[in-house]
């Protein structure tokens, strides 16, 4: 997306790697510096000193239901790591270093009503291709060669379907609200101003190719939550929300599309945990081959019906 004046260099940092090196740079500290901010506050909350909170932590990872307390621990953890490691940072670079506003993420008119609605739709009609693409990646099977990182990338996956596994594990309504606005709400808004927002923009602008821009942008997206055997179907999402971002002018109609795939999982997933619905939506099987067919179509003629109704606002790097 472009500023108000394409020929006004705002930036505080010339070029666009020398400013996306400030932006990791920024990430990293935030990093730490909500990491440093979790381990404090579950201390509080727990009544532990700093010696024991270490041991407390390493717990949470791995055998999380042997904490008293560890989904809320588990929810402050990644609350205040995700608001720090991604939102701050991103809002932070955006309006200092690059000297922007926040409407300069979304340029474009605003989308009309039934750009919103057709985002919504689409997230939900592209699930069944996206099980497809979840099934292949899982079977991942690396040479013999790389057994050693096979290996490492099977033990990181294992840990993380732990606690993946746990947090999804609740039957209670509260529950499900907090993980709407911790694992939903918070990535939705800092995932997507971070990689759609500021480095799909930034790509774009530097090397004059928007499709190549929210390609990498998805990879980038999918390779920073470190699930090696969710890559691919993660990666195809990065760049569906940076489509919409593109073709829509919104950065808020991505936004929206995240909040909606990620919330769908967790209301589906206590659904399944109260017996509602018989479907794990977790399971890495794709769907039917007939439904992910009519998926597939579905997908694409609301994509075509977006692209037609929407005047696309190019990037800077466009005009």
């Amino acid at each position: 997306m472009q500023n108000s004046n394409p020929n006004l260099v705002v930036s505080r940092v010339p070029g666009t790697w020398g400013s996306l090196l400030v932006l990791i740079g920024f990430v990293l500290i935030g990093m730490a510096v909500g990491n440093v901010l979790a381990l404090i506050v579950l201390a509080i909350y727990f009544s532990a000193d700093i010696e024991n909170i270490a041991t407390l932590l390493n717990q949470l990872i791995t055998v999380p239901e042997k904490v008293q307390d560890g989904w809320n621990a588990l929810m402050i953890l990644q609350g205040t790591v995700h608001f720090f490691s991604y939102l701050l940072p991103s809002l932070i670079f955006w309006f200092y270093i690059e000297r922007r506003s926040v409407k300069e993420f979304s340029p474009g008119k605003k989308p009309a009503p039934y750009i919103w609605l057709l985002a919504f739709l689409l997230v939900l009609t592209f699930i069944p291709v996206n099980s497809k693409f979840i099934e292949w990646n899982a079977a991942m099977d690396l040479p013999d060669a790389l057994s050693g990182l096979e290996n490492w990338m099977r033990e990181k996956e294992d840990q993380l379907s732990v606690m993946t596994t746990f947090l999804t594990g609740y039957k209670d309504f509260g529950q499900l609200l907090i993980a709407l606005f911790v694992v939903t709400l918070l990535p939705a808004l800092g995932e997507e101003i971070l990689f759609r927002g500021v480095i799909q923009t930034k790509l774009s602008e530097q090397l004059n190719n928007i499709h190549v821009a929210i390609w990498l942008a998805a990879a980038i997206f999918s390779a920073i939550h470190f699930q090696f055997y969710g890559f691919i179907p993660r990666m195809m999402l990065g760049a569906l929300f940076g489509y919409l971002y593109y073709w829509t002018g919104s950065l808020w109609v991505a936004v929206l599309a995240h909040f909606v795939n990620n919330g769908f999982v967790l209301v589906m997933m206590y659904l399944h945990n109260i017996d509602v619905v018989k479907i794990n939506i977790e399971e890495t099987k794709s769907m039917p081959e007939w439904i992910v067919l009519i998926s597939l179509v579905l997908s694409l003629g609301i994509i075509s019906i977006i692209r037609r109704s929407t005047k696309v606002q190019h990037y800077r790097a466009d005009t």
